[in-house]
């Protein structure tokens, strides 16, 4: 099956994220310039335009109205989804890692990156109904963890903050007061950089992923570690499929950090575990380069990955190796399953599952 290539950006992707409804996937890049698009069918609706440096991380409203973006220029922007109009700029001294609304959308998490003796923070704005009585002001702010905070996203209610970084240390923060509750231990948490962090369908449990080579399952509110899912290479990005028990892990690393000992690490491609038994059941191969980030569909149908491909240029194949006979259909029609890939050379490359694949049987 030939994928719908989606051609938006200039540089690497960096970033993915579906809308509550599934309909429509807006991608970040080191381009500078978030891009939408339409879901189902890849086609591109728009291009937001306004930073000037990288977008590390990106959000969007449960209404779909709202599109709140993380840049390495220092500014965190509010856009108009459907029009594309600027709303309001958080300004920083630091570059801004990463964004996520509350529920409700009435407030924001945002991280920002040690720089120029600035220290990273985890800070917490305030979102006005009416842009135009939108303040810059934060109102809580969080600074000394130990290195870059690469995520930050709401606990269950808002009342807490999980965050995860260079330090490998999983915190939980109060929201109202930024008091420390609970920070995961050396003994069963990850021994190096936590690179991402994704929450399940209903925030009862979180995954994050590691450059230890690992990624583990966490309960949301004690910060019990439940599952650990062991690989070959590097984790650089997780997801968690809201209807099966599966979940996602991509990595490996660049050709010029992989050693002739540890050739396994070079592998790049994006491996499926039952999330229960822990048992890898499948596999995304073909592509030259490091998996940057993955994201499934709410509706759960369909699956979206960034990949680093930089060395070959080409599409690759995609084979599910515990699947003998799978028919793949060129023409996509609403409604199908599907998943997304994203390379170096700044394509999103959106493909569809078959049926059989929410009916398998481990």
């Amino acid at each position: 099956m030939r994928p719908i290539l989606m051609k938006g950006h200039e540089r690497p992707l960096t970033f993915l994220k579906y809308n509550r409804e599934g309909d429509l996937l807006v991608s970040c890049a080191k381009d500078h310039n978030p891009t939408v698009w339409f879901a189902d069918n890849g086609e591109r609706l728009g291009t937001y335009r306004g930073h000037n440096g990288a977008v590390w991380c990106c959000d969007v409203s449960r209404d779909s109205m709202l599109l709140i973006t993380a840049s390495a220029d220092q500014s965190v922007k509010l856009w108009n989804v459907q029009t594309g109009a600027q709303l309001y700029t958080f300004s920083f001294n630091s570059p801004a890692r990463s964004v996520d609304f509350s529920v409700g959308d009435k407030l924001a998490v945002i991280t920002t990156d040690p720089f120029m003796g600035v220290t990273s923070a985890i800070n917490v704005k305030s979102i006005a109904d009416d842009p135009s009585q939108q303040s810059g002001e934060s109102v809580l702010t969080i600074t000394g963890p130990t290195g870059r905070i690469n995520r930050a996203v709401w606990g269950p209610l808002n009342k807490t903050i999980i965050s995860a970084g260079e330090d490998s240390v999983i915190r939980i923060w109060d929201s109202e007061t930024g008091k420390l509750l609970k920070e995961s231990t050396p003994e069963v948490g990850h021994k190096k950089q936590i690179t991402s962090l994704t929450k399940s369908a209903d925030g009862s449990h979180f995954l994050t992923g590691s450059l230890d080579k690992s990624a583990k399952l966490w309960d949301t509110r004690t910060l019990t570690l439940i599952k650990t899912y062991a690989t070959e290479r590097p984790v650089n990005a997780v997801a968690m499929s809201p209807l099966l028990d599966h979940v996602v892990l991509g990595g490996g690393q660049d050709a010029s950090s992989v050693t002739t000992t540890d050739h396994r690490a070079g592998k790049f491609e994006a491996k499926f575990y039952n999330k229960v038994l822990q048992e890898e059941i499948g596999g995304v191969k073909g592509h030259f380069g490091p998996i940057n980030a993955l994201a499934f569909n709410p509706d759960g149908k369909r699956l979206a990955l960034h990949i680093d491909d930089h060395l070959s240029g080409n599409a690759g194949t995609i084979r599910w190796p515990i699947f003998v006979g799978m028919m793949w259909c060129a023409n996509v029609e609403m409604g199908s399953t599907s998943f997304s890939s994203g390379g170096e050379d700044g394509y999103v490359r959106l493909h569809h599952f078959d049926p059989d694949y929410f009916s398998i049987k481990i």
